[in-house]
């Protein structure tokens, strides 16, 4: 296997968490929802039916991981898991904690308003927090 790459935008617009046995574990630098983004470390994948049926099962496996943390630490109303992929085409599952006074509540959150990014202390808290909930 060749040394994984993540796609230059989702290095951008998240912040480093950990990796898991497949998937790198990102937070979305979005202050307004608590985001969660797994990328299999797999080159090439663009859909979920590319992987391999271990690793699908894999897969499945770290998002339900990835969700019963957000459930167990925020108490959303509800969880949203999508693998959209039509911006970024490389592979990844958002993991969305979704609560009835977000500002896209009851709508997807894409498009209702720009990303509002955490400072960098912030930023710093989040990563230390989310990294000892997943651990």
């Amino acid at each position: 296997m060749t040394d994984f790459e993540l796609d230059s935008r989702l290095d951008v617009d998240t912040l480093f968490l950990a990796d898991w046995p497949l998937c790198r574990v990102l937070r979305f630098n979005d202050r307004t929802y608590p985001w969660l983004v797994l990328v299999p470390r797999r080159n090439g994948m663009r859909e979920i039916i590319d992987l391999d049926p271990v690793d699908q099962q894999m897969l499945l496996g770290e998002i339900g991981r990835a969700s019963r943390v957000l459930k167990k630490a925020l108490r959303p109303e509800k969880l949203n898991v999508a693998a959209l992929g039509n911006m970024v085409p490389q592979l990844h599952v958002h993991v969305i904690a979704r609560f009835t006074d977000d500002p896209a509540w009851p709508r997807p959150i894409w498009g209702v308003q720009k990303p509002m990014p955490l400072s960098g202390e912030e930023a710093e808290v989040e990563v230390i927090q989310w990294r000892e909930r997943l651990a």
